[in-house]
This record gives C-alpha cells, sequence and structure tokens, in this order.
C-alpha cells in the first residue's frame, strides 16, 4: 500500500449550510480491491445491538470500533470500547487525515453483507465528537445509496451512490442540520464494507 496519496479533488455538494464533499476515485480500483479483501478478513466483526424508542434490536450490519486505546465511543446509548487497530487500518487514517484535515483517533466500521443490510436515518452528532466534526467516510465494495435530510425540512435532502473507492468528507454544521442513512434495496448487490474515521474528543 502506498504511503502517500495525492490530495484528492473534492466534489462541493450543494447542501445549505452543510460542508459536504466527495472524491469518488480517492482509491485507485486495484488498492481499493486489494483493501476491501484484507479488511473483511482482518476486523472483528460483531453484531452490535442497538436500542431504538426505548428497545433494543440486533443492528442490520456487522460492526466494529477500533480505536486508539482510550477512545471509547457510545452511541446508541450503548458504549463501546475499541478494538486495536489492524496494520492495514493503522496505515490508512493517516493518509485519510491528511486529505481531510483533521487527525482520527477512532473508526467505526460497518459491514454491509447484502441489500437487507442497511442503517436507519441518524446524525454522528455524539457529545465526544464535538458540536462541529470532521467525518470521513470511505465506501469499499458494492455501490449503495446513501442520503442526507435536513431534520427540520425534509424536502432539503440529497442522494448519492458512494463508489468502490470513494471518499466522503462531512463536516462543519451537517451532522448539526442534517441525518443521514443507507436504506435497504432489492437490487442483487454484493457486500459494501464503510469505514468512518472520527475524532473522539478526550477528557
Amino acid at each position: 500500500m502506498p504511503e502517500h496519496i495525492a490530495l484528492p479533488r473534492w466534489q462541493a455538494l450543494d447542501l445549505p449550510g452543510a460542508d459536504v464533499r466527495l472524491a469518488p476515485g480517492w482509491l485507485a480500483r486495484a488498492e481499493a480491491d486489494a483493501l476491501f479483501a484484507e479488511l473483511v478478513d482482518a476486523i472483528a466483526w460483531e453484531r452490535h445491538r442497538v436500542r431504538i424508542f426505548g428497545r433494543e434490536f440486533d443492528a442490520p450490519r456487522l460492526s466494529c470500533w477500533i480505536g486508539d486505546p482510550e477512545a471509547a465511543y457510545t452511541y446508541s446509548k450503548v458504549r463501546f470500547e475499541p478494538r486495536p487497530w489492524p496494520p492495514a487500518l493503522a496505515a490508512l487514517r493517516a493518509r485519510v487525515g491528511e486529505a481531510c484535515g483533521e487527525t482520527f483517533n477512532g473508526v467505526l466500521a460497518n459491514l454491509y453483507r447484502d441489500g437487507a443490510d442497511s442503517m436507519g436515518w441518524h446524525g454522528d452528532d455524539e457529545r465526544e465528537l464535538g458540536p462541529a466534526p470532521v467525518i470521513a467516510s470511505l465506501s469499499l465494495g458494492a455501490v449503495r445509496r446513501f442520503r442526507l435530510r435536513h431534520r427540520r425540512d425534509a424536502s432539503i435532502a440529497l442522494a448519492l451512490e458512494l463508489p468502490h473507492g470513494s471518499l466522503l468528507r462531512m463536516a462543519g454544521a451537517t451532522q448539526r442540520l442534517y441525518r443521514h442513512d443507507l436504506p435497504k434495496t432489492r437490487a442483487a448487490v454484493g457486500p459494501r464494507l464503510n469505514l468512518t474515521f472520527r475524532r473522539i474528543l478526550l477528557a
């Protein structure tokens, strides 16, 4: 894996009040293929439990929170202690951080095994991420639809097809103003691995 990658040519996306940018081919196809194959095996996948309206459910995907030892993360009212960085991810996080102008200390890995796996509407707005977090989302594998929708005005929305090797950067007021999801699809799609790099603010 190369130690350096040129800064991406971002495509700024039109979403009022938000700072959302996309680099569709941030990783070359061969490197994205190799990284996908390595991480599917290297990550210790779990079936997380999530709480919605006071009830607990198995999340419709496989996940793993990975990070520095002190970077515990709480979402869906569940606290997750970080698993160690696999070597491929440890090398990748510096490159993603350089591209996005942030120093990341954790990454949430999600594996969507087929079109029945999904992520519901939510915002990455947990207190330990701070008021204006930079979230860097790297997509590997099957192309899936990613949607953003304003919290108060549902008519303000955007849908994206995130290709293999693409990098999406969400910053500024994006998480405060918008929610996002990855809906189910009936199309015959293969697995997709998503890596959302974050910086946990430590006390």
